[in-house]
């Protein structure tokens, strides 16, 4: 066992966020699989936004549905978007719009955004596993120097924004989690990781770890794969790509800046668009699957948790809206330059929809029946929009979609055929991956 003094390693089994490299290792040396490069970038954007405010606007309703944004062309024929995403519509071409996702939760909770499972599905003993970590268990590293599973996301101090967990899988399944509040879970040395762009101070540590540690005969106790995870979290090509300082500037600014605490309040995301340039210098390094969360999107407007008034919708979406539109713009746009673009998959949506009618506190309440999703890359067909919704954008009028369909086609996209593969629970039974035998989005092929 890793020495347990190691401040770095107190999560759990080799301590990167509960991963437990060696037995993946053994497992795949056993099965004698090649690593894939295909990857997912799961973006939850915390809270549910408003579908009908940004890509299914209903101009044509009456003003108290409708709102003030109006539609814009986008290079697409035939599909209008919010006015203030021209980056996004000026690519369409490369994105798909699902605008009738169904069966959406009720409630805040980020357990279906992250395994796709309705809260009203029978759970196995342990609980159901998030998407990432069900793909960490069938597939193991790509890259050895890489976790296959890492989470961006911040972690939220009351909890039902937070990633659900690895479930039955248990904790050996857990994502590594470099960042966000629970960070001081996580150190190096006494090096925390809001120092983590300070890559000399990184490997310093690192070559002290690896020092003290042979120094004690520890090393050489190890057997091949423990010293293959241990060189993981020593690992060079991990650091420089949690360093955004070896990033192009001019990269960084197409992405633009956010405050870390601009709508945190202790009880959602911050609205960070380095964290999507983070997640595509991750997925390029190896890892195979990225997920983030994003801002904060619960608008209900009237007073905001701390009291002043500044919750009213259109004000927030005036704030909002821009930044969204050019980190996501600059992620796809940078898949696509870096031949990225049919590897890995982008999924972005919320918990749920937000209600048609603007309540008097000149907000959006929460609206199950449907939901909009945003998808690119993954070598999907795109440029087009998937289901409608009704006059009012309140249920779904075509094509509806369920979660297990989405989640499906996730991981089709990672090679993983969902027809036909289980993983086992705690009580020895095989379960499969997604909901009612989904199959992918056939539309998308």
């Amino acid at each position: 066992m890793f020495p347990s003094r190691r401040g770095f390693l107190q999560i759990g089994g080799l301590g990167l966020g509960g991963l437990c490299l060696p037995q993946l290792l053994r497992a795949e040396s056993k099965a004698g699989r090649a690593s894939s490069p295909k990857s997912v970038i799961l973006i939850y954007l915390v809270g549910g936004p408003p579908h009908q405010d940004m890509f299914d606007l209903k101009p044509d309703a009456p003003k108290e549905i409708a709102g003030p944004w109006k539609p814009i062309a986008t290079n697409v024929t035939g599909i209008r978007i919010c006015e203030a995403f021209p980056r996004i519509a000026k690519m369409m071409d490369k994105f798909t719009i699902i605008r009738s996702l169904v069966g959406n939760q009720a409630d805040h909770d980020a357990i279906q955004v992250f395994n796709g499972r309705h809260v009203r599905t029978p759970k196995p003993s342990g609980g159901w596993p998030q998407f990432g970590s069900v793909v960490a268990k069938l597939q193991g590293p790509a890259d050895r120097a890489v976790p296959p599973y890492i989470s961006l996301c911040y972690t939220c101090t009351h909890g039902p924004y937070n990633e659900p967990g690895p479930g039955f899988l248990g904790p050996s399944l857990a994502p590594f989690q470099p960042s966000g509040p629970s960070r001081e879970n996580m150190l190096l040395r006494g090096i925390s990781v809001n120092r983590l762009a300070d890559r000399q101070a990184i490997l310093r540590s690192f070559d002290d770890a690896r020092r003290e540690t042979d120094a004690t005969g520890t090393m050489s106790a190890l057997d091949s794969f423990n010293g293959q995870a241990f060189g993981l979290l020593t690992s060079s090509k991990l650091a420089t790509a949690l360093d955004l300082s070896k990033e192009d500037p001019k990269v960084v600014a197409r992405y633009g800046t956010g405050d870390p605490k601009i709508h945190m309040d202790g009880n959602g995301a911050p609205r960070v668009p380095q964290s999507m340039l983070m997640a595509r210098r991750l997925i390029e390094a190896g890892a195979r699957v990225v997920t983030l969360n994003y801002s904060k999107w619960d608008w209900h407007g009237g007073r905001n948790t701390e009291g002043r008034a500044d919750n009213n919708i259109f004000l927030r979406e005036k704030e909002d809206f821009p930044v969204f539109d050019q980190c996501v713009s600059a992620l796809v746009e940078d898949l696509h330059q870096r031949g990225l673009s049919d590897d890995c998959t982008v999924a972005i949506l919320g918990e749920f929809g937000r209600t048609p009618k603007i309540s008097a506190q000149v907000g959006r309440d929460h609206w199950p029946q449907v939901n909009c999703v945003l998808l690119a890359g993954g070598g999907m067909k795109h440029g087009q929009v998937i289901g409608s919704t009704d006059r009012i954008a309140g249920e779904a009028a075509s094509r509806p979609v369920a979660f297990g369909e989405l989640y499906a086609t996730l991981y089709q996209n990672l090679g993983i055929d969902v027809s036909r593969t289980t993983v086992t629970d705690i009580e020895g039974r095989p379960q499969f991956l997604v909901d009612d035998n989904a199959r992918p989005i056939t539309e998308l092929a």
